[in-house]
């Protein structure tokens, strides 16, 4: 397969070689994602939702390229949902509680709630395609919110 294109309007069957921009061109870096998505204009328009990825090609395969350039790709239809038992990759907000209220209005379902690990706060929830993703933040929590009992830090 030819290296994946940054290209997110971009809408075929194979990435074309040549056509990658340089916030994907790190070495050892995760460059692109191949989500599974059941529904990709549903899928695709949530991630725009909750964490502003710009989002473009046909409504068969729509591409997208993350907040921060470094990793592109596709949400695919005919690509097995793994669920809890496949990668979980895990996006970095600035506020945990934002996104969250994000997700809520999106309809995801909360797979585990807020908790402390060190000085981070992460979660997991259910994208509309049913995979499991995390979000996390570094530092105290912004919102007065308890957590399962305990109050924040």
């Amino acid at each position: 397969m030819e290296p994946p294109t940054s290209d997110a309007s971009a809408d075929r069957d194979e990435p074309r070689a040549g056509s990658v921009q340089g916030g994907v061109l790190r070495a050892a870096g995760v460059s692109y994602l191949s989500i599974p998505a059941p529904d990709p204009p549903r899928s695709a328009a949530f991630y725009r939702a909750v964490f502003g990825w710009q989002v473009g090609g046909g409504a068969d395969r729509p591409s997208f390229q993350d907040g921060t350039g470094h990793v592109i790709g596709h949400f695919i239809r005919d690509l097995a949902v793994a669920g809890a038992a496949g990668v979980q990759p895990y996006v970095y907000v600035d506020s945990i509680d934002d996104t969250l209220a994000k997700l809520a209005a999106e309809g995801a379902e909360l797979v585990r709630e807020p908790y402390p690990e060190g000085d981070l706060w992460v979660a997991t929830f259910h994208d509309p395609g049913g995979n499991v993703i995390g979000v996390w933040q570094q530092g105290p929590r912004r919102s007065p919110r308890t957590v399962a009992g305990t109050p924040q830090r």
